[in-house]
């Protein structure tokens, strides 16, 4: 569940960086040489996002990394900027309320790696950057023109208790980021390697989709820097709008992926996207402006909340 009790702040993160993060190497902001037992993923019951009294109306927030051999960037330029940029901006921009933060790693199961999956707690504080930083960089990932995207939406379906959700009918968000394009089906032989138990089936692509869509506002982020979409660009493109449509997300700048983040989730609550634009400088502002293109707002008009009957 969700285990931090206070709140980011920005002096949090300059004494955490000092030690932490500042003037390390990729090699050494990483150190894990195996999945860390505190995020893997294997016989987790649940993760939860909980209202408390400090955060009355949490809203859950996943963001899933591709940690392949041509991804391990992504998480590099998180733990180093991309953490207090997301944090700072979600909490001072408030698109959605009370914010709880939960990563994951995302490798290749359909090419048995070890950790093609991992999970970190709901995290309020600063938390958030101690577990990131726990993430094995496994590096790997095969030829099969795909990573395991989806599995994320199978644990977020299946494996997370969000109150946003089950108490408001408020969908959480849950995004992804990659190069590659659309696994087109996550097989029962692998959730039971990595979650403990057989499910009995494989699941396609989009029946993932709609499982997660019940409870999250799902995205994926197609990282143009990436040696697959450098090579096959259309073929990634065409993969993820074919099953996400407006909300497979175009990534020229991986370095801006948590402004493109919280863009998106401000034009989807609906704030006008001249307006959020504007409000970054610079390189920044043309990199979110085409994320934000395509995204429509959500059409029922009161920040995605369902009623239920």
């Amino acid at each position: 569940m969700t285990t931090g009790k206070g709140s980011y702040t920005a002096r949090d993160w300059t004494t955490y960086a000092s030690t932490h993060v500042t003037g390390k190497s990729g090699a050494e902001l990483f150190t894990n040489t195996d999945i860390d037992p505190l995020l893997n993923p294997k016989d987790v019951k649940i993760r939860e996002s909980r209202d408390s009294d400090a955060y009355p109306e949490s809203t859950a927030l996943i963001v899933g990394i591709d940690q392949t051999g041509s991804m391990g960037m992504i998480s590099k330029q998180m733990i180093r900027e991309g953490l207090n940029v997301l944090a700072t901006e979600i909490y001072d921009r408030k698109p959605i309320t009370d914010p709880q933060i939960m990563f994951m790693a995302i490798g290749d199961a359909a090419m048995h790696e070890r950790a093609p999956l991992q999970v970190t707690q709901f995290e309020v504080d600063i938390k958030i950057a101690e577990q990131l930083q726990k993430f094995f960089l496994e590096g790997m990932g095969g030829g099969n023109d795909n990573e395991s995207y989806t599995f994320p939406w199978y644990f977020a379906a299946m494996h997370t208790s969000i109150d946003c959700f089950e108490k408001r009918g408020k969908k959480g968000y849950l995004f992804t980021a990659g190069d590659e394009c659309v696994p087109p089906v996550l097989r029962a032989s692998e959730i039971e390697r990595y979650l403990g138990y057989n499910p009995e089936k494989d699941f396609t692509a989009e029946e993932l989709l709609t499982m997660v869509s019940r409870s999250y506002n799902v995205f994926h982020i197609m990282v143009e820097q990436g040696s697959y979409m450098r090579s096959y660009r259309q073929d990634a493109i065409d993969s993820w709008t074919s099953i996400l449509g407006q909300n497979a997300i175009p990534l020229s700048d991986y370095t801006k992926m948590s402004e493109v983040i919280i863009s998106v989730i401000q034009a989807m609550e609906g704030d006008a996207k001249d307006k959020i634009t504007a409000s970054w400088d610079g390189k920044t502002s043309i990199v979110v402006s085409k994320a934000i293109d395509g995204i429509i707002a959500n059409r029922t008009g009161n920040g995605g909340i369902i009623t239920f009957d």
